[in-house]
């Protein structure tokens, strides 16, 4: 066998996205270099490891056994270069996150400084939904997520980082009259909502139902960003983290709406597992947060005060 560590590589991506082009471009690589190093890896075996149906590959049983002996050796690979690092005195591992969308504008934050002073540590990054993020805690796929709303089912523990508000925003394009009361504001525009499952949906839908303010017309869109954009344009009005429209509040683009009950107030937490066995890398961190984050807060976010 001359398979190489590459190839092993590679042929993971393609168990991960079973399609070549997506394989290629998660590892930046053009469709035939991919598929040149697949037949390679391959021609090594007698017993296929995917097939074609229709239009669709697929990963044969074989090929699966083979992709989880292919990630065991990767992980022995990685671990000898963190034991390599660890012996020269470095703090070496890799540090496993998963965040709420919303708090991508909060965590890079708190971890700048800390991953610039260990560069034998990597760090894994999942930015998604809620419901995602505690998915990926329950089945102890991370070592730390970051939430404003703590999921009463696990068992965790916590470090309070900083507040989390939500104002009723809109775009200045609309051209609102002040006296026009919120209830007819909503009965004229649209209201965009996030995705099901994010934890700014359900605080905005608590608010509106506990007002009981009618929503004329709904759009649903999956990310910040783009919930962010589409209110510049003027599409709507939105319930929306104060931490990701900095920007746009700067420049003219996004007003704040007063209303009474405004803003929701919750706060971002670092949580992880109680039965979680941290490992040094994770272990250092929580000591990092623990110690700077009131520094970090007042040095990067006193301007979210002065709302």
């Amino acid at each position: 066998m001359n398979f190489t560590l590459h190839q092993l590589n590679i042929f993971l991506k393609l168990i991960d996205y079973q399609s070549i082009t997506k394989a290629a471009e998660d590892l930046y690589l053009t469709q035939p270099a991919v598929s040149i190093q697949l037949k390679k890896m391959q021609d090594q075996f007698e017993i296929p490891l995917t097939e074609v149906v229709g239009r669709q590959l697929y990963i044969t049983d074989f090929g699966k056994e083979i992709g989880q002996s292919a990630q065991r050796i990767l992980n022995e690979i990685e671990s000898i270069n963190y034991k390599t690092k660890s012996f020269k005195g470095k703090l070496a591992g890799q540090i496993k996150l998963s965040i709420a969308s919303t708090a991508k504008y909060v965590m890079p934050y708190f971890l700048a400084d800390f991953m610039s002073a260990h560069s034998g540590i990597d760090l894994i990054m999942d930015v998604t939904n809620k419901t995602r993020v505690v998915d990926s805690l329950e089945q102890n796929e991370v070592d730390f997520s970051m939430v404003s709303v703590i999921p009463n089912q696990l068992n965790l523990n916590r470090v309070e980082l900083m507040q989390n508000k939500l104002f009723l925003v809109g775009g200045t394009r609309i051209k609102r009259n002040p006296k026009t009361s919120i209830r007819k504001l909503f009965e004229k525009h649209p209201l965009l909502f996030r995705e099901q499952g994010s934890a700014t949906r359900n605080a905005m839908e608590t608010f509106l139902n506990n007002k009981k303010l009618p929503t004329f017309k709904r759009i649903e869109l999956t990310s910040n960003e783009a919930l962010k954009q589409a209110i510049v344009a003027g599409l709507g009005y939105s319930i929306m983290p104060l931490i990701g429209i900095k920007n746009e509040l700067r420049n003219g683009d996004l007003e704040i709406i007063h209303l009474r009950g405004l803003p929701i107030i919750t706060h971002w937490n670092l949580v992880w597992l109680k039965s979680k066995k941290l490992s040094p890398a994770a272990e250092a961190f929580l000591t990092f947060i623990e110690s700077e984050k009131e520094h970090i807060i007042t040095e990067t976010f006193d301007w979210f005060e002065k709302y």
